[in-house]
């Protein structure tokens, strides 16, 4: 265990039909697995990369189970590997603090896999910010958060619906009724639609080669247009 705790990596297996589905269309099935491979891949590296010296032991958390040995070859060295347990994402998550804090973690840091731009800079903020409140949270645009931070045990922190407009507030209604101090940071994104592709080339563009080359490299590959059009 590192001496900061715990950053876990929340991924499922790229699979067609199964991962970026508000993608299709533009996307095919086919193409939309391929395009969270690569965000994966940038992930898993940069997380890789700045993890390590925040002190915080990297963990990829994979869904469904049968998708860890593969996703073990493909992770870099650092990681531990381990399926997710749960029925449902909130579950899933509930699962992965309360063994990360039973392990003797002093912090517990959530991500997607599909924030790339998430820089070590804001992981380390929302570390920061766990010095002084049980909770840290770094807003999407779409009312979630590509990063959640928690210190102390958070047993119904996630029991409200997942992937909705509401995702943020709610957890923030959940921190207050538990008696949970909070602090939110800097809005991110991730990128789940069209519109969040198009955002995502207008506001990072060409920068994006050297934050999440994979990623940015695969859209370079194909016709934005159709993401300027549904967005």
């Amino acid at each position: 265990m590192s001496d900061a705790g715990t950053l876990v990596v929340f991924a499922k297996a790229p699979r067609p039909g199964e991962v970026k589905t508000r993608m299709c269309p533009p996307l095919t099935a086919e193409q939309a697995a391929d395009f969270y491979a690569a965000m994966l891949d940038d992930v898993l590296e940069a997380t890789a990369a700045f993890a390590p010296p925040l002190g915080l032991e990297p963990v990829l958390a994979v869904h469904p189970a049968d998708a860890c040995a593969w996703l073990a070859r493909r992770a870099p060295t650092p990681f531990r590997v381990v399926r997710q347990r749960g029925a449902s994402l909130s579950e899933r998550m509930k699962w992965a603090v309360h063994e990360a804090l039973a392990a003797g973690a002093k912090r517990v840091l959530l991500r997607g896999s599909d924030s790339p731009t998430l820089a070590g800079e804001a992981v380390a903020e929302s570390l920061s910010a766990l010095g002084d409140h049980d909770v840290a949270l770094r807003p999407d645009r779409d009312g979630g958060y590509t990063l959640v931070g928690i210190r102390r045990a958070a047993s119904g922190l996630f029991d409200h619906p997942m992937s909705t407009e509401r995702v943020l507030d709610d957890t923030l209604e959940n921190a207050r009724r538990l008696g949970f101090s909070a602090a939110v940071s800097e809005i991110g994104f991730d990128l789940d639609t069209a519109r969040d592709v198009t955002h995502f080339v207008h506001t990072v563009g060409q920068r994006a080669e050297g934050i999440c080359p994979r990623t940015w490299h695969w859209l370079a590959q194909h016709d934005l247009r159709e993401f300027e059009r549904l967005a």
